[in-house]
């Protein structure tokens, strides 16, 4: 069976560092089923393409097929007579995690800033089993922005009446990280294939959970990733699905802030001078003023996503504590990437800190901070959730000063190509008019005891007001006493 990744981000021979798996070589890894070696057809600074091919041994497969309660082969010379040798299945996303076991975890020694980078990619595999047929395929990886083609095998070329097989030629075209695109496969390849060949324990939900992380709790067939995944066993299923459920109440998903939304520009101006500083940009600014104004010296960044803001606040002397919070653990690893925190002096190390935490709960470790910041975070949460996160953040961490922004819903008009009615992130739960910001900040500093004050950020428009709003709450010191 055969797996190629093919990127054309120059130069593409640094695929060699993400993968840990020299271009100028072939490599062979054994495998509790086989052999699997890795090399690279092609490699030049503008296209390199890595290939896994796995090799299966009837004799091993037989040994894992008496150990697993899944297997379809179950006639008795089905352990030889099978399609395991090329046809892709759990056994090449088994051997997915073994190989490429960095790579999955988005860790590289060589290449750090790149792993936590989207890149051109392109995936092949030439030949897949796919229980349901090419459209499931498309069902389940474009949601997670995948351009998919599966094309059906015929059962015979010769023979082209006798129809199609249950295999399709899978290709899969997009601009991700290269640990998104693995993790995907890891989990999707037994899902299409539905026939796991070991024995799956409790432990897989883990397996499951963890390569799902940031995608999985919103997929649109959770549910059929879930239970093919997990071999059909509904108590496993049933408690993976659980555990789902409680990350899409507790998640607060923001996106990478070091782009505007999805439009693009998010200021013609901007746009017509590349010299000016992106809408990103001038929100971090603002932030930055409006936090030096306050005088805090210890500030927690909640939801800080990618560690963006945390950069700014780390290189101000002024702060003497900076801790970023996050319920997403990969986005507080690529923060860590960003901070380089493992290179900073130890002097600088103790002045940041990175915790994960649901901002819909309340956290003690969050208590005391002079100031927080909830940067383009709002909007990301079911507006039911928005009373939980009021009284974590305003009415049990209490910080003196609590900045937040959010975009303006009646500047979207200006944002070519944003279709009327749309958001301008595909996360966003909602987005608020002038008068609908004004009027929630006026409601949550009455009931908590602070003061406010509202304005924006970006150029403005005489008729829509900033793009993004950004209100100040600052506690009143009579009522900062202990909850």
């Amino acid at each position: 069976m055969l797996l190629t990744l093919t990127t054309t981000h120059e130069p593409a021979t640094d695929l060699g560092y993400l993968l840990v798996k020299h271009p100028d070589r072939v490599q062979e890894f054994d495998l509790p089923t086989g052999t699997a070696h890795v090399f690279y057809p092609e490699a030049t600074e503008r296209r390199c393409t890595a290939a896994l091919l796995v090799e299966v041994d009837p004799q091993r497969l037989g040994v894992g097929r008496r150990r697993a309660a899944s297997t379809p082969e179950t006639f008795t010379l089905g352990q030889y007579v099978n399609d395991r040798a090329y046809a892709a299945s759990s056994l090449l996303s088994s051997a997915l995690s073994t190989v490429f076991r960095s790579a999955l975890r988005g860790v590289s020694r060589d290449r750090p800033e790149l792993a936590g980078v989207a890149i051109p990619l392109s995936v092949r595999v030439p030949v897949l089993r796919c229980r349901g047929g090419a459209e499931l395929a498309v069902r389940l990886f474009a949601p997670l922005g995948w351009v998919v083609t599966a094309a059906p095998l015929p059962l015979d070329e010769q023979h082209p009446e006798w129809g199609d097989s249950r295999y399709v030629d899978l290709r899969l075209t997009g601009t991700v990280r290269l640990a998104d695109a693995l993790n995907h496969l890891y989990v999707l390849l037994p899902v299409l294939d539905d026939a796991k060949h070991y024995w799956v324990a409790p432990d897989e939900i883990d397996k499951l959970l963890r390569a799902g992380a940031g995608w999985l709790a919103d997929h649109p067939e959770r549910a059929l990733i879930t239970r093919r995944y997990l071999a059909h066993r509904r108590a496993l299923a049933g408690r993976a699905m659980a555990r789902l459920a409680e990350l899409r109440l507790a998640d607060v998903p923001v996106p990478d802030d070091s782009v505007d939304e999805a439009t693009g520009p998010a200021e013609g101006a901007a746009a017509a001078d590349p010299r000016r500083a992106s809408l990103a940009a001038r929100r971090r600014e603002a932030v930055l003023a409006a936090l030096a104004a306050s005088g805090a010296r210890r500030v927690v960044d909640l939801g800080c996503g990618g560690g963006a803001l945390l950069t700014g606040l780390l290189v101000d002397r002024r702060y003497t504590e900076v801790v970023g919070v996050d319920v997403s653990a990969q986005a507080l690893t690529t923060a860590a990437r960003r901070l380089r925190l493992d290179r900073l002096p130890q002097r600088q190390q103790d002045r940041v800190r990175l915790w994960q935490s649901a901002l819909t709960y309340r956290d003690d470790r969050l208590r005391g901070f002079d100031a927080a910041v909830l940067m383009e975070v709002v909007e990301h949460l079911d507006p039911a959730r928005l009373p939980a996160l009021e009284d974590a953040v305003l009415g049990h961490a209490r910080p003196g000063t609590l900045v937040v922004t959010t975009p303006n819903a009646e500047y979207n008009v200006r944002y070519e190509g944003l279709p009327a009615g749309r958001f301008r992130h595909p996360d966003h739960r909602f987005e608020w008019t002038r008068a609908e910001f004004a009027a929630w900040v006026d409601r949550v500093a009455a009931e908590h005891g602070y003061t406010a004050t509202v304005s924006g950020v970006g150029d403005h428009d005489p008729e829509l007001g900033h793009p993004t709003q950004l209100a100040v709450l600052t506690a009143v010191a009579s009522r900062e006493t202990t909850r």
